[in-house]
Formats: structure tokens, C-alpha cells, sequence
């Protein structure tokens, strides 16, 4: 596969400034696409320097520090459009994604990959914890939005909860529908494009599908569990 070069990168992006025009003038919110823009070229080169010592590194505890701060980084972004309680809904936010997409993580690495030699393998574990975590992070945002929409509409909790959850599972569920027939996932389409197998590339994206599935899902039925209102805990 050839490489990018810097000035393919910046042709990549200059397309982007029609996005911008026409947010500015359509929502009058042009600076949040290129502050965006600019964030996300900051943190990928970022995170490339730190993936490359992560990765050079023989010490379990690094990776696991690198996967602590993207808990904390994804609970902290899932909660960042609630209104009230923001601080208890971010560390229900850091038990649902740290808890649940740890448990998802160790089946995928160990359970299905079958990691043996050596168990601790960065380059397997820091990019499937993202893609854990990130979607995680997406279904408990879209989650807590419609929950506290349909309560603030007088819906009971177990009324909101149903709509909230339907709305989370939203984007994970067309995924499964447009996959190969719609679209070609990013994962699959980068081993392909590597020269990898296109039916070897199938398997890993269908466990790729499938954990995203599991993250989401699990991730949001524990965030509404833990956001439950006292009334319905005491009621068992």
C-alpha cells in the first residue's frame, strides 16, 4: 500500500472548508468544523508519537494507564451535552465503559483471539479498546440525551428507559443491516487495502461487529441501570 504524503494529507483536508461555509451560513457554527479539524489532527499525532513508545514497550502498566485515560477521556465526552448532574452521570458513565467494555475487551482478546504468547500485546489490545470504548461512549451519549428528553416530557422511568434505549442502538443496529451491502467497515477495508485476504478480513469484521454490538448494548443497559430513580431501586 503506498504511502500518504503531507501534501495528500492537506488535499485530503481542503474539501473540509466547504463544510464550514456552509455550516456558517446554514447554522452559523463555521469555527466548530475547523476547531474539530484541528483537534482531531492534533490528537491522532499525538496518540501516533504515544502508540509508537506504547508499542515499543514490553510493560503491561503502560498500556493499561493508556486504556485507563480513554475510559475517563470517552466517560468524560459521553456526558458533555448533560444539563443536570453532569458529575454523577460522567462516573456512571466511567462504570458502564470501564467495566463493560473491560469485560468485552478481555473475551475478544483472550476468549476469541486466543492470545497466549505473550498475553500482553498493545498492538492488538490499544486499537480494539478504542473502537470498545468509542462506541460505547456514542450509544450511553445518545442514551442519557433521550432519557432525560422523554422524562422532562413526564414519561415514567421505565417508559424513557425503552425510548432511550431503542435510540442508543440506533446507529449500532443500521451497521448491521448496511455492512457489505451498504458499506465496507474501516477495518475490513484497511486489510484489504494491506493485501490481506478479503475472506480472512470478513472474520475479524465480523468480531469486530459483533464487539461493538456487545459494548454498546451492555454499556447502555448498565448506564440506564445505574441511572434508574430511587423510587424504582427501592421497589426492586
Amino acid at each position: 500500500m503506498s504511502e500518504i504524503s503531507l501534501l495528500a494529507l492537506l488535499v485530503c483536508l481542503l474539501p473540509l472548508l466547504g463544510i464550514a461555509r456552509i455550516s456558517r451560513r446554514w447554522a452559523g457554527s463555521g469555527g466548530e468544523v475547523p476547531y474539530a479539524t484541528g483537534r482531531m489532527l492534533a490528537q491522532l499525532l499525538l496518540v501516533g508519537f504515544v502508540l509508537v513508545f506504547v508499542f515499543s514497550s514490553p510493560n503491561p502498566l503502560i498500556g493499561l494507564a493508556v486504556v485507563a485515560v480513554m475510559i475517563l477521556a470517552s466517560s468524560a465526552i459521553a456526558v458533555r451535552t448533560v444539563e443536570r448532574g453532569r458529575m454523577a452521570a460522567f462516573w456512571k458513565a466511567v462504570i458502564s465503559i470501564g467495566l463493560v467494555g473491560g469485560l468485552v475487551l478481555v473475551f475478544i482478546l483472550y476468549g476469541v483471539l486466543r492470545l497466549s504468547n505473550p498475553l500482553y500485546q498493545p498492538r492488538m489490545m490499544i486499537p480494539l479498546a478504542g473502537m470498545i470504548f468509542s462506541n460505547a461512549m456514542t450509544a450511553i451519549t445518545l442514551a442519557e440525551e433521550r432519557l432525560q428528553r422523554e422524562e422532562d416530557a413526564g414519561l415514567s422511568y421505565p417508559e424513557a428507559r425503552s425510548a432511550a434505549w431503542t435510540a442508543a442502538l440506533i446507529p449500532q443496529i443500521n451497521a448491521l443491516f448496511a455492512v457489505g451491502i451498504v458499506s465496507l467497515p474501516g477495518m475490513m477495508t484497511g486489510q484489504i487495502l494491506s493485501g490481506v485476504d478479503p475472506l480472512i478480513a470478513v472474520r475479524y469484521q465480523i468480531v469486530v461487529m459483533a464487539m461493538v454490538l456487545q459494548a454498546a448494548g451492555y454499556g447502555v443497559a448498565m448506564f440506564l441501570w445505574l441511572s434508574r430513580p430511587k423510587a424504582v431501586r427501592n421497589s426492586g
